[in-house]
Protein backbone atom coordinates (compact mmCIF):
# COMPACT_ATOMS: atom_id res chain seq x y z
CA UNK A 1 0.00 0.00 0.00
CA UNK A 2 1.35 3.42 -0.99
CA UNK A 3 1.83 6.16 1.56
CA UNK A 4 -0.18 9.36 1.53
CA UNK A 5 1.77 12.61 1.29
CA UNK A 6 1.27 13.29 5.01
CA UNK A 7 2.25 9.75 6.02
CA UNK A 8 5.49 10.11 4.05
CA UNK A 9 6.17 13.43 5.78
CA UNK A 10 5.64 11.76 9.18
CA UNK A 11 7.94 8.80 8.55
CA UNK A 12 10.60 11.00 6.94
CA UNK A 13 10.46 13.36 9.94
CA UNK A 14 10.91 10.43 12.32
CA UNK A 15 13.82 9.01 10.29
CA UNK A 16 15.60 12.38 10.22
CA UNK A 17 14.96 12.95 13.94
CA UNK A 18 16.46 9.54 14.77
CA UNK A 19 19.44 10.21 12.51
CA UNK A 20 20.06 13.62 14.11
CA UNK A 21 19.44 12.67 17.76
CA UNK A 22 19.99 8.94 18.11
CA UNK A 23 16.52 8.34 19.55
CA UNK A 24 12.95 8.56 18.29
CA UNK A 25 10.77 11.67 18.70
CA UNK A 26 7.83 11.93 21.06
CA UNK A 27 4.33 12.41 19.69
CA UNK A 28 4.52 16.04 20.88
CA UNK A 29 7.73 16.60 18.91
CA UNK A 30 6.18 15.08 15.78
CA UNK A 31 3.09 17.29 16.13
CA UNK A 32 5.23 20.39 16.64
CA UNK A 33 7.70 19.55 13.87
CA UNK A 34 4.98 18.96 11.26
CA UNK A 35 2.43 21.52 12.52
CA UNK A 36 -0.15 18.80 13.15
CA UNK A 37 -3.31 19.84 14.91
CA UNK A 38 -3.38 17.31 17.73
CA UNK A 39 -1.74 14.24 19.24
CA UNK A 40 -4.74 12.24 18.01
CA UNK A 41 -3.76 13.14 14.45
CA UNK A 42 -0.20 11.96 15.11
CA UNK A 43 -1.53 8.71 16.59
CA UNK A 44 -3.68 8.14 13.50
CA UNK A 45 -0.72 8.52 11.16
CA UNK A 46 1.52 6.34 13.35
CA UNK A 47 -1.09 3.58 13.39
CA UNK A 48 -1.43 3.71 9.60
CA UNK A 49 2.35 3.58 9.15
CA UNK A 50 2.61 0.66 11.55
CA UNK A 51 -0.07 -1.22 9.61
CA UNK A 52 1.95 -0.68 6.42
CA UNK A 53 5.19 -1.89 8.10
CA UNK A 54 6.90 1.49 7.86
CA UNK A 55 7.06 1.89 11.66
CA UNK A 56 7.25 -0.37 14.70
CA UNK A 57 6.07 0.62 18.15
CA UNK A 58 7.74 -0.75 21.25
CA UNK A 59 5.70 -0.83 24.42
CA UNK A 60 6.61 0.38 27.90
CA UNK A 61 9.03 2.94 26.45
CA UNK A 62 8.52 6.70 26.35
CA UNK A 63 10.08 7.01 22.90
CA UNK A 64 8.92 3.80 21.31
CA UNK A 65 9.02 4.41 17.56
CA UNK A 66 11.37 2.40 15.36
CA UNK A 67 11.62 2.39 11.59
CA UNK A 68 9.90 -0.67 10.14
CA UNK A 69 11.29 -3.21 7.69
CA UNK A 70 9.52 -1.73 4.70
CA UNK A 71 10.97 1.72 5.29
CA UNK A 72 14.44 0.25 5.75
CA UNK A 73 14.11 -1.75 2.53
CA UNK A 74 12.88 1.21 0.48
CA UNK A 75 15.47 3.55 1.97
CA UNK A 76 18.24 1.10 1.07
CA UNK A 77 16.92 0.88 -2.48
CA UNK A 78 16.75 4.67 -2.70
CA UNK A 79 20.35 5.04 -1.54
CA UNK A 80 21.42 2.66 -4.29
CA UNK A 81 19.90 5.13 -6.76
CA UNK A 82 21.83 8.12 -5.41
CA UNK A 83 25.08 9.61 -6.61
CA UNK A 84 27.13 12.27 -4.79
CA UNK A 85 26.40 15.86 -5.77
CA UNK A 86 29.79 17.50 -5.20
CA UNK A 87 29.08 21.06 -6.27
CA UNK A 88 28.80 23.24 -9.37
CA UNK A 89 31.06 23.60 -12.37
CA UNK A 90 31.26 26.56 -14.72
CA UNK A 91 30.56 26.13 -18.41
CA UNK A 92 31.31 29.81 -18.99
CA UNK A 93 33.53 31.88 -16.69
CA UNK A 94 35.43 29.84 -14.08
CA UNK A 95 34.01 29.73 -10.57
CA UNK A 96 35.55 28.60 -7.32
CA UNK A 97 35.19 24.85 -6.83
CA UNK A 98 33.45 24.15 -3.53
CA UNK A 99 32.70 20.61 -2.43
CA UNK A 100 29.27 20.20 -0.88
CA UNK A 101 27.70 17.25 0.90
CA UNK A 102 24.60 16.29 -1.00
CA UNK A 103 23.25 13.54 -3.21
CA UNK A 104 21.30 13.42 -6.43
CA UNK A 105 18.57 10.80 -6.21
CA UNK A 106 17.00 8.99 -9.13
CA UNK A 107 14.54 7.18 -6.86
CA UNK A 108 11.66 9.49 -7.76
CA UNK A 109 12.11 8.50 -11.41
CA UNK A 110 13.01 4.84 -11.07
CA UNK A 111 10.40 4.10 -8.43
CA UNK A 112 7.50 5.67 -10.29
CA UNK A 113 5.46 3.35 -12.50
CA UNK A 114 4.30 6.36 -14.53
CA UNK A 115 7.86 7.19 -15.61
CA UNK A 116 9.37 5.66 -18.74
CA UNK A 117 12.33 6.27 -21.03
CA UNK A 118 12.61 6.88 -24.76
CA UNK A 119 15.57 7.27 -27.10
CA UNK A 120 15.50 10.45 -29.19
CA UNK A 121 15.83 10.17 -32.94
CA UNK A 122 16.32 13.31 -35.03
CA UNK A 123 17.17 16.93 -34.28
CA UNK A 124 13.79 18.65 -34.16
CA UNK A 125 14.35 19.67 -30.50
CA UNK A 126 18.04 20.51 -30.74
CA UNK A 127 17.56 24.18 -29.72
CA UNK A 128 16.15 22.89 -26.44
CA UNK A 129 19.40 20.91 -26.10
CA UNK A 130 17.71 17.58 -26.85
CA UNK A 131 19.90 15.79 -29.36
CA UNK A 132 19.76 12.69 -31.51
CA UNK A 133 20.66 9.68 -29.35
CA UNK A 134 19.71 11.29 -26.03
CA UNK A 135 17.60 9.32 -23.57
CA UNK A 136 14.61 11.14 -22.14
CA UNK A 137 12.56 10.39 -19.06
CA UNK A 138 8.84 10.94 -19.51
CA UNK A 139 5.99 11.15 -17.02
CA UNK A 140 2.94 9.30 -18.31
CA UNK A 141 0.23 11.98 -18.12
CA UNK A 142 -2.21 13.83 -20.35
CA UNK A 143 -2.36 16.82 -17.97
CA UNK A 144 -0.03 19.29 -19.67
CA UNK A 145 0.20 23.05 -20.08
CA UNK A 146 0.98 25.19 -23.10
CA UNK A 147 4.73 25.24 -23.62
CA UNK A 148 5.39 21.84 -22.04
CA UNK A 149 7.55 19.41 -23.98
CA UNK A 150 5.37 16.38 -24.58
CA UNK A 151 5.25 13.01 -26.26
CA UNK A 152 2.32 13.28 -28.65
CA UNK A 153 0.69 10.60 -30.77
CA UNK A 154 -0.62 12.23 -33.96
CA UNK A 155 -3.53 10.67 -35.88
CA UNK A 156 -2.91 7.37 -34.11
CA UNK A 157 0.18 6.78 -36.24
CA UNK A 158 3.19 8.99 -35.53
CA UNK A 159 4.70 9.74 -32.11
CA UNK A 160 6.70 12.93 -31.77
CA UNK A 161 8.47 15.02 -29.10
CA UNK A 162 7.47 18.69 -29.33
CA UNK A 163 6.31 21.67 -27.31
CA UNK A 164 2.53 21.81 -27.22
CA UNK A 165 0.32 24.86 -27.70
CA UNK A 166 -3.46 25.04 -27.93
CA UNK A 167 -4.59 27.24 -30.80
CA UNK A 168 -7.92 28.82 -31.74
CA UNK A 169 -10.35 26.66 -33.66
CA UNK A 170 -9.70 23.59 -31.50
CA UNK A 171 -6.29 23.04 -33.05
CA UNK A 172 -3.00 21.93 -31.53
CA UNK A 173 0.38 23.37 -32.50
CA UNK A 174 3.30 21.01 -31.98
CA UNK A 175 6.32 23.30 -32.02
CA UNK A 176 9.81 21.99 -32.82
CA UNK A 177 12.88 23.60 -31.26
CA UNK A 178 14.71 23.85 -34.56
CA UNK A 179 14.46 27.05 -36.57
CA UNK A 180 14.77 25.13 -39.86
CA UNK A 181 11.56 23.19 -39.20
CA UNK A 182 7.92 24.24 -39.35
CA UNK A 183 5.39 23.63 -36.56
CA UNK A 184 2.81 20.91 -36.93
CA UNK A 185 -0.85 22.00 -36.79
CA UNK A 186 -3.44 19.29 -36.20
CA UNK A 187 -7.02 19.10 -34.89
CA UNK A 188 -7.07 18.53 -31.12
CA UNK A 189 -9.12 15.36 -31.68
CA UNK A 190 -6.18 13.82 -33.58
CA UNK A 191 -3.60 14.38 -30.81
CA UNK A 192 -3.15 12.03 -27.87
CA UNK A 193 -0.74 13.23 -25.19
CA UNK A 194 1.26 10.26 -23.92
CA UNK A 195 3.54 12.03 -21.49
CA UNK A 196 5.47 15.10 -20.38
CA UNK A 197 9.26 15.45 -20.46
CA UNK A 198 10.93 15.11 -17.04
CA UNK A 199 14.65 14.89 -17.81
CA UNK A 200 17.23 14.42 -20.54
CA UNK A 201 20.11 11.97 -20.14
CA UNK A 202 23.17 12.02 -22.35
CA UNK A 203 25.92 9.44 -22.11
CA UNK A 204 29.43 10.18 -23.28
CA UNK A 205 31.77 7.28 -24.00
Amino acid sequence: MALTKRQKEVVDFIAKFVDDNGYSPSYEEIAHGLNLASLATVHKHISALEAKNYLKRGFNRSRSLDLGPRYVQEHRRQRELEVPLLGRIAAGRPVEAIEQRATLSFADFAGNRDTYALEVRGDSMIEDHICDGDMILVERTADVRDGDIVVALVSGVETTLKRIYREAGDRIRLQPANSSLQPIFVPASEVQIQGRLLAVLRKYK
